[in-house]
């Protein structure tokens, strides 16, 4: 039998000592006024817990409210968007996990550095998409009809980067992704441009020449070996498509997810001019 450490005991016993020395010091009518206090205290602790849940719940529903009014109507569109759709590719493979969940939650606190107030409100859009029957597609054609080229970009480029947290993606998020793309509109070039970069990261770290190289070359969606000239035209196209300006309507959050793109590519074309 294997060893198990005693638990100390509990005051159930002393509870009763103490019910017992009442009766036979007060009589009956002083136990049921013992009695009655512990009810009592219980019921008040109850309703005091109550209480305050219900009053946290109403100020974190005025923080809420208070947010969304500071907010144009195709930011909290976007982000309501974004949410769905991400709570539709973590359920790609049929199981919606609460690390995926939790990954959703910090890429808002971490990589868009949300307040508490904004987290409150990206939790509760997360809780209603969790228990939403609303289809994918349905959601894909609603941003579609509501947003441009380059926050469709924004959105896939987002897209990526939270499925590129984990440490495996897998085939089936992958292929997800590639879905949207193509039911967005994206080009192909377009849609490896940003899946590469992820997919090269890695090499990011790497000390060799030869992982930076790569890297650079994913970022700006070419193959290994791509000459100067076409190396500047893919470095317009992406300057173009991820200029600020065309998501600043978005919110402060995704013109800053454009201008870490742009750092990006300019590092990228940079690296290759002193390679000349």
């Amino acid at each position: 039998m294997a060893y198990r450490q005693q638990r100390p005991p509990g005051c159930g016993g002393c509870l009763l000592i103490m019910l017992l020395f009442v009766f036979l010091t007060g009589g009956a009518p002083a136990l049921v006024n013992v009695l009655g206090a512990i009810i009592f205290s219980g019921l008040a602790g109850i309703l005091l817990f109550i209480g305050a849940f219900w009053g946290f719940s109403y100020w974190v529903k005025k923080k809420i409210i208070s947010y969304e009014s500071t907010q144009s109507e195709s930011h909290n569109r976007f982000v309501w968007l974004l949410i769905n759709i991400l709570i539709h590719i973590a359920k790609h493979d049929g199981v919606l996990t609460r690390e995926e969940i939790a990954t959703i939650q910090r890429f808002f606190q971490i990589n868009l550095r949300y307040s508490q107030a904004q987290m409150y409100w990206v939790k509760d859009m997360i809780k209603e998409a969790v228990a939403a029957d609303q289809s994918l597609d349905s959601l894909l054609m609603e941003f579609k009809n509501s947003f441009g080229y380059e926050p469709r970009l924004i959105l896939l480029e987002l897209i990526y980067q939270i499925l590129y947290t984990k440490v495996d993606v897998s085939e089936s998020e992958l292929r997800a992704a590639h879905n949207v793309a193509a039911f967005l509109e994206i080009s192909a070039y377009d849609q490896r441009t940003i899946e590469a970069k992820y997919m090269y990261r890695q090499y990011q770290q790497s000390s060799t020449a030869q992982g930076t190289a790569d890297h650079y070359y994913a970022v700006l969606g070419l193959e290994p070996g791509a000459d100067m000239t076409t190396i500047k035209s893919a470095y317009r196209k992406l300057s173009m498509q991820y200029h600020p300006d065309k998501v600043s309507h978005l919110g402060e959050e995704f013109r800053g997810v454009a201008e870490e793109k742009m750092k990006e590519i300019n590092a990228a074309y940079d690296y290759f001019k002193k390679r000349q």
